[in-house]
């Protein structure tokens, strides 16, 4: 009798550490585990993937900030699940979208990616490859660069004014294919008394599409408008997000003294972005650096370059991901009208 007890007691302990095992997220992997970049598996593989691919240190350290606000916003809605706070699903389905538009993004879903491997403003604007993919973009550009009507430094804020818009235009794309893919799935799964459960959420699926290119033909027209006057002396700021922000925040629902509030915080914003940018070009001179090195078999400075090069590219990552979470911050501030509603 002890014998078959214990038997008995040996499976049941076996159940519940496979019930246990099994329970957990599947792609969560466990915490005491120090050799991975993130907590979820899913990303670790995209990360690992990159890093094969061998995206240039300044795309790298994008893609790093990318994932790590995707992981903080799964781990948190995988605490909402857990309370019951996610009955229809949509928050799921929007992180989903999210991480879709990331892979299309950096060229990491498997599909053929035709767009320059290269996209780094450190070049001089003449050398730079000025390819925006749309016709208008284009014709905007070469004008602005003959007018004279700019200076050096103006002309490169707006290459990347015009660079912004271009990664707009393309994350609108991924963003309008993946809701569309998403969209037939259901079609095709879903019961008709289901899908009219479902109609509320695809109304807000084609609202934030609706937004998003009202967002790219308002910044068209600026582009348009720059091109043809040039900056002005009353130009409240220079980087593209920061100008951006500063639009939406002058048509949300903000009182006078919010919108200065919100300006003076802009204008630290501001200063982050234009840090973040110096160790981005910071980093590639590195590796230029490093590739050189490398190459003449220099071992003694082989070693050097690349500690340098592997704390700037750390430094870079933790920048990007402080500045893109605080973005992301600032806009939904900007969405929920007014600063009271979400101070930092």
């Amino acid at each position: 009798m002890k014998l078959i007890a214990l038997c008995l007691f040996s499976v049941h302990m076996n159940l519940c550490v496979l019930a246990n095992k099994y329970s957990r997220q599947a792609n969560e992997l466990e915490s005491g585990d120090q050799n991975v970049e993130f907590r979820i598996a899913k990303l670790n593989q995209v990360w690992e993937k990159a890093l094969r691919l061998q995206l240039s240190p300044v795309k790298q350290a994008e893609l790093h900030s990318d994932l790590k606000i995707q992981e903080k916003d799964e781990l948190n809605w995988k605490k909402l699940k857990a309370e019951g706070l996610d009955e229809d699903g949509e928050k799921e389905a929007k992180l989903r979208r999210n991480f879709n538009v990331i892979l299309a993004k950096y060229g990491l879903n498997g599909k053929k990616d035709t767009r320059p491997l290269e996209n780094n403003f450190l070049k001089d604007h003449e050398g730079v490859q000025d390819d925006f993919e749309d016709p208008r973009l284009e014709k905007l550009w070469n004008k602005a660069k003959t007018s004279g009507k700019f200076s050096e430094e103006e002309l490169q804020s707006l290459h990347r004014e015009f660079q912004h818009h271009k990664d707009k235009i393309q994350e609108y794309n991924i963003a309008m294919e993946t809701v569309s893919r998403t969209e037939e799935i259901h079609k095709n799964v879903i019961s008709p008394s289901e899908m009219e459960i479902k109609e509320h959420v695809l109304h807000e699926k084609h609202a934030d599409l609706k937004e998003k290119l009202r967002n790219i033909n308002q910044g068209f027209e600026r582009l348009r408008r720059l091109s043809h006057q040039g900056y002005g002396q009353d130009s409240e700021f220079k980087e593209p997000r920061v100008l951006e922000l500063w639009d939406m925040a002058k048509m949300a629902n903000f009182s006078e003294d919010e919108l200065e509030s919100f300006k003076e915080e802009l204008k630290h914003f501001e200063a982050k972005v234009e840090k973040h940018q110096h160790y981005q070009e910071q980093l590639d001179l590195s590796h230029q650096k490093l590739k050189h090195v490398e190459a003449l078999g220099d071992k003694e400075h082989m070693v050097r370059n690349k500690e340098k090069y592997t704390m700037l590219a750390e430094k870079t990552r933790e920048m990007g991901y402080k500045m893109k979470k605080h973005l992301q911050d600032l806009t939904s501030r900007i969405t929920k009208g007014g600063l009271q509603h979400n101070e930092l």
